[in-house]
């Protein structure tokens, strides 16, 4: 065979490939079936209408609102709310009116600021909807009118036209409003459902789905579904069934369940002891005995109690809303900026979150002797003038940016050419066609777009075109082809090129991605697009290409583990529709990670709500902003970094003051509880009161502290927490306890006025120097907490200082000098070298803090709790870790063969002159 015949062989060999859409479909129950088929241009009478009515409901998605009272009420839940609830009743109870109103303030006020800050976002958000009254064209009675959206019901026939959003769920009956067979298929845009990118083609028989929008066509169409049972309304029933406690909830919990347990033991022992004793110096307890008792326990309890817990990490989390609110990022649940600290998953949707869903111009495929600004100006030659097209405005878009001459010119005049004939889109024709007068050249040529086969075929074939136009459609792009007339010939063609063009990714997508990877936050995409778009997107984005399609999710031989696994390891799914980005989330969580997701359509909102912390993007959708927990009100994904380091800097002030405070009542609790039982020793209830209200109304300001944020998601580690708490609190003990036993035996300080005797004679010096001990070490502990390093490392902010070492400061004067019914004059020696102390002791505190971090594991907690489920666990744990690396290597494996490979026919086609290498 000679080389020619080879050549045309080969030319014969190469075909288009047409890439397969896959299209979401569903069977309607025989019952519902019946009720389609109505006669198109009559439709249904009133009757009907009524009847369906009745059946079916009205054609709209109800919106649960939360009683504004209950949600107030909320704000009153928790271990520590019961407990400080508790304490307020117990306070009324016998007539502590000091406690009482205290107790009762902070309460009020920590749940104002939360209900406050989130009513503050939700009236933000009312006011960023765009509500539109729907109306939709419809045939009732012979008639075509127009109605309210919300009174359809399945069987109506309804006229849907460019423009249109679709009202309901329908299928299309192939005809126009007249009755006549419909030339155009309907081109609709559906992103905001499923995903996808490009506007769908939709023919008879197919099914539209409401909320889509028609970007071409106009055709009649039978409604099959509305309401909650439409596409859309199926996306609300997810978001209904997901009510759970959030993770910052679950955390403040566990830690006051260890508080209340720890506090009620030691608090219910020494009222007995107390009573026991006061039993033994009265001959009969009376009811004022009993009361002044449970005063004295109650104070104790009150002191105890971190009342203020809830109030500094709500005051915390409002700062941080409104540090973010500044950056247009409007937090809804105000916890969702604590949460945000810990995501280590960021699953994010495609369409118009990474991309700017619009399609845009790409790197053209051009023929030997034509630039890029050629094809632009032939093809913006060929395009129609004001059509709203998707595809006409990309290439025209493109062509008014890139071609000098085309910049400044007009309507569609332009400068040395005038077309004198035009012929539009037709679907037979597929192309659009013009006559052009060149006066430069004094010619006339005619130039065509459109379909690359019809191009192709127009221009007698090319076998290398049709290889470029068959890598586009690999790679996920859509082909435009550009002929034009040869010189001195009206009816031979000459191909220029072909347009390619994508949903491009936003300019900040890629350096969010690369941004949230160097902060330990590990992004998948998750997209009801088709495969090949996915790893188009996900190449330019600088994402691995480890991307698999939705059934891949829907396998029947996996187990919830293997999927768990399967979500672990890809980077992310395509061709998935909402119950698929439910269940990756779902997955995700199972592996015990906080998930965060991303997203601006209605197919998104199940996902967002079940997300740790859903947001919905700029320009998002009702569906997807009512189910986020923050939504972004600025272009583009990089707020999202601003928000991740501004809950870390909030977890970290959370975690220091959670810290402080749990160190403090362990002190507190086992302090007073050794020396009551074995000294009889009590402090004056006042200023257990002063101690506790003074030190939690400081610690405010750490809302505004400087904060070492972390590099990797943060976590509750909460066995840890409260072991170092214990740890601190016994230390701190052993300073009160040395204090106590210096002042008394070195000093001959009497320990009388502890004793609650009734001689006015006794001194009270005593009571002064613990409470200034008890005041100030706990409270400069704090400076410690701060970091899991040295305190050195970062240091606080001047506005911490002031306020941490301003209460302090008043503590000593009071003591120093003393205050009548309060304190006794201690003076300065005693003030201030207690003082000193106490800041000196930080520092051995802080030096104990890092060693215990410094050795605390999983495995070293197993050691010294050796139960036989936790060795079970760490044993699961190392095998885990031991698969997960050969997984992870294996993988990298891959996924270095698969560039080599991608750079490699990159390069080749480089090297062809055919398409530019991405890499």
């Amino acid at each position: 065979m000679s080389t020619n015949e080879k050549k045309v062989v080969n030319e014969k060999a190469t075909e288009f490939e047409d890439h397969q859409h896959v299209e979401v479909s569903e069977e309607l129950p025989s019952e519902l079936e019946a009720l389609l088929h109505a006669e198109p241009l009559q439709g249904l009478s009133a009757s009907e209408v009524e009847e369906r009515m009745a059946q079916f409901g009205r054609n709209e998605i109800s919106e649960k609102k939360t009683n504004p009272l209950l949600k107030f009420l909320s704000y009153f839940t928790g271990a520590i709310a019961y407990l400080i609830e508790l304490a307020f009743i117990l306070s009324g109870v016998v007539e502590d009116w000091v406690d009482f109103g205290i107790i009762g303030g902070l309460l009020i006020i920590n749940a104002l600021i939360g209900f406050i800050e989130e009513s503050k976002a939700d009236a933000a958000l009312d006011a960023l909807k765009n509500t539109l009254a729907l109306k939709s064209r419809v045939f009732r009675d012979g008639k075509l009118i127009e109605v309210e959206s919300a009174t359809l019901v399945p069987g109506d026939i309804i006229a849907v036209r460019l423009g249109d959003i679709i009202p309901a769920d329908g299928r299309l009956l192939g005809i126009s409003v007249d009755g006549s067979d419909s030339e155009v298929n309907l081109q609709v845009d559906q992103s905001a459902l499923t995903g996808e990118s490009l506007p769908v083609e939709k023919k008879k028989g197919d099914t539209i789905y409401s909320s889509s929008i028609c970007k071409q066509g106009q055709m009649l169409a039978v409604v099959t579904k509305t309401g909650a049972n439409t596409f859309i309304g199926r996306a609300a029933n997810l978001i209904s069934i997901t009510n759970e406690q959030g993770h910052f909830q679950k955390i403040v919990n566990q830690i006051g369940n260890f508080l209340v347990v720890i506090t009620l033991t030691m608090v219910i022992i020494i009222f007995i002891y107390l009573l026991l004793r006061r039993n033994n110096e009265v001959d009969k307890l009376s009811r004022k005995d009993v009361f002044d008792v449970l005063r004295d326990v109650l104070v104790l309890t009150v002191a105890a109690i971190p009342v203020g817990l809830p109030t500094v990490m709500s005051v915390t989390m409002a700062v941080g809303a409104k540090q973010l609110a500044a950056k247009q990022v409007i937090v809804k649940r105000l916890t969702a900026v604590e949460e945000m600290a810990s995501v280590s998953v960021l699953c994010s949707d495609k369409t118009g979150t990474l991309t700017l869903n619009k399609l845009t111009f790409d790197e053209p495929y051009l023929k030997p002797g034509f630039t890029k600004e050629d094809l632009l100006l032939y093809s913006y030659l060929a395009s129609e003038p004001g059509a709203n097209d998707p595809i006409e405005l990309a290439v025209r878009t493109a062509a008014k940016r890139d071609v000098p001459l085309l910049a400044e010119c007009t309507g569609h005049t332009i400068p040395g050419f005038k077309v004198t004939s035009f012929v539009p889109f037709n679907p037979a024709t597929k192309l659009t066609q013009a006559t052009v007068i060149d006066h430069h050249a004094s010619e006339t040529f005619k130039v065509a777009k459109g379909a690359p086969q019809v191009i192709v075929k127009l221009v007698g074939g090319d076998n290398e075109a049709t290889h470029a136009v068959n890598l586009l459609a690999r790679r996920g792009l859509r082909a435009l082809g550009v002929a034009r007339t040869i010189p001195g010939s009206l009816e031979k063609w000459e191909l220029i090129g072909m347009i390619s063009l994508l949903d491009p990714p936003r300019p900040d997508s890629g350096e969010t991605i690369r941004r949230c990877e160097e902060m330990g936050v590990v992004v998948k995409m998750v997209t009801g697009d088709q495969l090949i778009i996915a790893k188009e997107v996900a190449a330019r984005l600088g994402m691995s290409r480890a991307i698999l399609d939705a059934n891949s999710l829907t396998d029947p031989d996996a187990t919830d583990a293997q999927l768990a696994d399967r979500c672990l390891h890809a980077d992310g799914f395509a061709q998935v529709i909402p119950e698929h980005k439910y269940r990756v989330v779902e997955l995700l969580q199972s592996k015990g990670l906080l998930v965060g997701m991303t997203g601006d359509g209605v197919n998104d909102a199940p996902a967002l709500k079940k997300a740790n912390v859903g947001i919905a993007v700029h320009d998002c959708t009702d569906a997807a902003r009512s189910a986020a927990d923050i939504v972004l009100l600025a272009p583009g994904l990089s707020t999202i970094v601003d928000g991740i380091l501004t809950s870390r800097a909030i977890f970290q002030r959370m975690r220091s003051y959670a810290l402080y405070r749990i160190t403090s009542t362990v002190h507190f609790l086992i302090f007073f509880f050794i020396i009551t039982l074995s000294y009889r020793w009590q402090m004056k209830a006042v200023l257990l009161i002063f101690i506790a209200v003074l030190n939690d109304a400081a610690t405010l300001v750490i809302s505004v502290d400087n904060a070492q944020i972390s590099r990797r998601p943060d976590k509750w580690r909460i066995g840890q927490l409260i072991t170092m708490s214990i740890i601190l609190g016994c230390c701190l003990t052993v300073l009160s306890f040395s204090v106590f036993f210096i002042a008394r035996d070195v000093f001959n300080i009497p320990d009388d006025a502890g004793k609650q005797s009734d001689d006015d004679t006794k001194d009270g010096r005593m009571e002064t120097i613990i409470y200034l001990n008890v005041s100030s070490a706990p409270h400069f502990t704090i400076f410690s907490t701060r970091l899991a390093g040295f305190f050195w490392e970062n240091l606080p902010s001047l506005t911490f200082t002031a306020a941490i070492l301003a209460t302090q400061v008043f503590a000593m004067f009071i003591s120093i000098f003393g205050i009548n019914g309060l304190t006794t004059a201690i003076g300065g020696g005693w003030g201030v070298s207690l003082l000193l102390v106490s800041l000196a002791y930080f520092v051995v505190l802080d030096a104990v803090k890092v060693f215990v971090f410094r050795i605390w594991s999983f495995e070293l907690t197993v050691k010294l709790w050796p139960t036989r489920a936790r060795k079970e666990k760490l044993r699961h744990r190392k095998e885990r870790r031991l698969v997960e690396e050969r997984v992870r290597q294996n993988i990298e494996k891959v996924r270095k063969a698969s560039r080599v490979i991608y750079a490699a026919s990159a390069f080749e086609r480089a090297g062809r002159g055919m398409l530019p290498a991405y890499t």
